[in-house]
C-alpha cells in the first residue's frame, strides 16, 4: 500500500481518525450479538487478515527485542482492556462513557514522556491535565458533579472502568515505548494477530457458543474489522508522510466524533453534562499537546 504526496497523505490519517471514531461503537454493537469475548476475537482476526493484505508481513529481525516484547504487551493489553471493557458496560451510555475514560490517554502519553523520554513541557501541562481529568470525572458523575454519585457509578461495574482506565494507562506507555524503542518498525499487523490470538484462547475456555452468522452480524462485523484495520493502516501512511501537525490537532477531537457516532449508531441519548464533559477532554488534550510544541519551538 503507497501513497505518495503529503496531500494525499494527510487525508489517509484523517481518514484513519473517523473509522476510529466509528470503532468503540462497533465494537459495542459486535459484543451485543456474539458476545464480548467473541465479538473482539472475530473483529481482531479479520483485522489481522485485513492488516496482512494491506501493509503485509512484519520484518521481525531488524526490531529490537526489547520493543518486540514490551510493545506487544502494552498494545495487546490495550486492545483486550477495549474490547472487553466496552463489552462488559452495563448499557450503550456506560460504554459511552468508558470511551470517553479512555480517551485520557494523550495527556497521560505527555506526562509519561516527560519521564520517560526526557520531553520537555511548559506551565500549561498542569491545567490541560486538570481540564482532562474533570471532564473524565463530569461525564463519570452524569447528573451535576457529585463524589458519591462518581463512586456509585464505578461501583456499579468496576470491572469496565477498570479495564477502561487500564486502557489509558496501557496505551500511554505503549506510545512512549513505541518512541523510544520501534526504530521507526511498526508491528502492527503482529500486535492484532496476538491480540486475537490471546482472546480465542480466553474465549475457548469461556464455554459460550458463537451465534449463527447472518447477512446483517456479517455485515456490521466487517464494518468493524474496517474500522480497526483501515484505521491502523491509513495512520501509518499518515503519520510517515503527511503534515502532522495538523493530524495531532485532528486526533484530540476523537472523544467527541467517537461519542456522537456511537449514540446514533447505539441509539443512546447523552445529557448536555456529557458533552460538556467530552469536549473538556478534548481541550484539555490539546492544551498538553500545546504545552510540548510551545517548549519545543522556544528551543
Amino acid at each position: 500500500m503507497t501513497i505518495s504526496g503529503t496531500r494525499a497523505a494527510t487525508v489517509c490519517g484523517l481518514l484513519a481518525i473517523l473509522l476510529w471514531s466509528t470503532a468503540s461503537g462497533l465494537i459495542r454493537s459486535i459484543s451485543e450479538i456474539f458476545g464480548a469475548l467473541g465479538g473482539a476475537a472475530l473483529i481482531y482476526t479479520l483485522g489481522t487478515l485485513m492488516l496482512l493484505a494491506l501493509l503485509g508481513r512484519p520484518r521481525l529481525r531488524s526490531v529490537p527485542r526489547v520493543y518486540l516484547l514490551s510493545g506487544s504487551a502494552l498494545f495487546v493489553a490495550y486492545e483486550i482492556c477495549l474490547s472487553l471493557a466496552l463489552g462488559f458496560a452495563n448499557d450503550a451510555q456506560q460504554a459511552i462513557e468508558l470511551m470517553v475514560l479512555n480517551y485520557f490517554w494523550p495527556c497521560l502519553t505527555v506526562l509519561l514522556a516527560i519521564f520517560m523520554n526526557g520531553q520537555r513541557a511548559r506551565w500549561l501541562i498542569v491545567p490541560g491535565t486538570a481540564l482532562a481529568l474533570s471532564g473524565i470525572l463530569w461525564v463519570v458523575s452524569g447528573d451535576g458533579f457529585s463524589l458519591a454519585q462518581i463512586i456509585a457509578n464505578v461501583q456499579s461495574n468496576p470491572l469496565s472502568y477498570g479495564l477502561a482506565l487500564s486502557c489509558a494507562v496501557t496505551f500511554a506507555l505503549y506510545c512512549n515505548v513505541t518512541r523510544r524503542y520501534a526504530n521507526g518498525q511498526n508491528l502492527v499487523v503482529l500486535f492484532f494477530f496476538l491480540t486475537a490470538c490471546l482472546l480465542w484462547i480466553k474465549f475457548a475456555f469461556s464455554g459460550a457458543p458463537l451465534p449463527a452468522f447472518t447477512a446483517s452480524n456479517s455485515l456490521e462485523l466487517l464494518a468493524a474489522g474496517v474500522a480497526m484495520a483501515g484505521g491502523y493502516a491509513l495512520w501509518n501512511l499518515g503519520i510517515l508522510r503527511g503534515n502532522l501537525t495538523l493530524l495531532a490537532t485532528a486526533s484530540y477531537f476523537s472523544p467527541v466524533l467517537s461519542s456522537a457516532f456511537a449514540s446514533i449508531w447505539l441509539g443512546a441519548h447523552l445529557s448536555g453534562q456529557f458533552w460538556q464533559g467530552a469536549l473538556l477532554v478534548t481541550l484539555g488534550s490539546l492544551i498538553c499537546w500545546q504545552a510540548t510544541r510551545e517548549r519545543a519551538v522556544a528551543a
